[in-house]
C-alpha cells in the first residue's frame, strides 16, 4: 500500500522518564511502520532479548470496566512487538499461537513489522475476518478521529477483540509517565466508562506490562499510523 509519507529511519532510546524534551527523534514514517527497539533500549524498558517471554493473566475487571479476556506475553527480542501484540489480541480468542508463527506470517524481520495492514491480515486469518485497519493520517488526531478510536475500542473490547495499535514517539500515561518509542505495536485490552481511558498491554515492558492512558493521548500517539480493531 502506497503512503503519502516518505520512509525514514532513525534510532531512538526507549524512555519511561519525564524528560524536559522528548528522548526520541524520528521523521514521520509511512502509515503503520516498524517496531524498532534497540537491544539496549529494550533492556532499559525491562524487556528480554533472549529466552521465553513472560506471561501474565488479564487484570480483574472493576465496576464499569470492559475488559477483553486476554493473556499478556512479552516480546522476546527488540523487533517482535508486532507478533507479540498480535498474540495478546489472539489470546482473547482462545488462540494459542507462538510469536514465531505470527512473525513468519507477518513477514517480521529485524527491521520490524511493516504494516498494521499486515497485522489485520494475519489477525483475520485466525479470527475469520473480524478485524479492520483504520488509519489516522494526520500529524495530530482530529476530534472525529478520536471519537472513532473511542467507538472502535468500545466495540472491539466488548466483543473480546483487543485492539492492536501502531504508535510513534512519546506519550504520557495517566500517571504522567512518558513512554517513548521510534515505532512500536501495542495492544488495547480494556476501557473505563465511555472509553475515555484505556488500558494498554505493552509487550516491551514485562516489568510494567499494562498502564492506563487517555484515549486522546493514545490517538495522538497513533497519529500518522493506524490500528487494527
Amino acid at each position: 500500500m502506497n503512503s503519502p509519507y516518505a520512509e525514514r529511519h532513525s534510532w531512538c532510546r526507549v524512555s519511561r522518564t519525564e524528560p524536559s524534551t522528548p528522548e526520541w527523534s524520528l521523521d514521520m514514517n509511512p502509515i503503520i511502520r516498524k517496531c524498532l527497539l534497540s537491544v539496549a533500549g529494550l533492556a532499559a524498558a525491562g524487556g528480554a532479548v533472549a529466552g521465553p517471554a513472560a506471561a501474565h493473566a488479564a487484570p480483574v475487571k472493576g465496576k464499569g470496566d470492559r475488559t477483553a479476556d486476554y493473556e499478556y506475553q512479552a516480546q522476546p527480542n527488540f523487533f517482535y512487538c508486532g507478533p507479540a501484540s498480535a498474540r495478546i489480541a489472539l489470546s482473547a480468542e482462545g488462540k494459542d499461537v507462538s510469536q514465531d508463527e505470527l512473525a513468519a506470517k507477518l513477514g517480521t524481520t529485524q527491521n520490524g513489522t511493516d504494516s498494521a495492514i499486515d497485522i489485520t491480515r494475519v489477525l483475520n486469518e485466525y479470527t475469520g475476518g473480524k478485524y479492520r485497519t483504520t488509519e489516522i493520517r494526520d500529524d495530530v488526531a482530529t476530534p472525529e478521529q478520536v471519537a472513532r478510536l473511542r467507538a472502535d475500542i468500545r466495540t472491539a473490547v466488548d466483543d473480546d477483540r483487543p485492539v492492536v495499535a501502531n504508535i510513534l514517539g512519546g506519550a504520557r500515561d495517566i500517571d504522567g509517565v512518558e513512554h517513548s518509542y521510534p515505532g512500536h505495536y501495542l495492544t488495547v485490552v480494556r476501557y473505563e466508562g465511555d472509553a475515555d481511558t484505556v488500558l494498554i498491554a505493552d509487550p516491551a515492558r514485562p516489568d510494567t506490562p499494562t498502564y492506563w492512558m487517555d484515549v486522546t493521548e493514545l490517538a495522538n500517539w497513533i497519529a500518522g499510523r493506524g490500528y487494527s480493531s
